[in-house]
């Protein structure tokens, strides 16, 4: 039973880190709206501060920085995890390949998001 457990545990403790911070900024915000919603109904004026944080994490197209930084931290959590099959290896031959293969995924999307920065009609102005 615990063989059982124990993945599933694992998997749901990730999902939880993925979605909770999601459905809390998702929360915030339709508060927030609904408050704004309520002061624009009684005719209150809306102060800049609101519109601001409203809008502030709304994001834009994708530029080349954003793809290249992205590229970067794919790349380097791809070397990550076959660091971590390397240093395995060393003990347990038989899971050198899989944690490879598995650092293959996010260091090919790393290595797209790169070469997308570099095509990106977006670019940022020189300063």
């Amino acid at each position: 039973m615990e063989d059982v457990i124990v993945p599933i545990a694992f998997f749901a403790c990730i999902a939880a880190v993925c979605i909770t911070p999601v459905w809390l900024k998702s929360r915030d915000r339709k508060e927030m709206q609904a408050t704004l919603r309520s002061a624009i109904e009684k005719g209150q004026p809306v102060p800049q501060e609101v519109i601001e944080a409203l809008t502030r994490n709304v994001k834009g197209p994708p530029t080349a920085l954003r793809d290249m930084r992205s590229g970067v931290i794919w790349l380097a959590i791809g070397l990550g995890i076959g660091g971590l099959g390397a240093m395995i290896g060393i003990r347990e031959e038989e899971a050198l390949h899989p944690l490879l293969g598995i650092a293959i995924i996010p260091s090919v999307i790393g290595l797209a998001l790169i070469a997308l920065s570099f095509f990106n009609p977006h670019k940022e102005p020189r300063v």
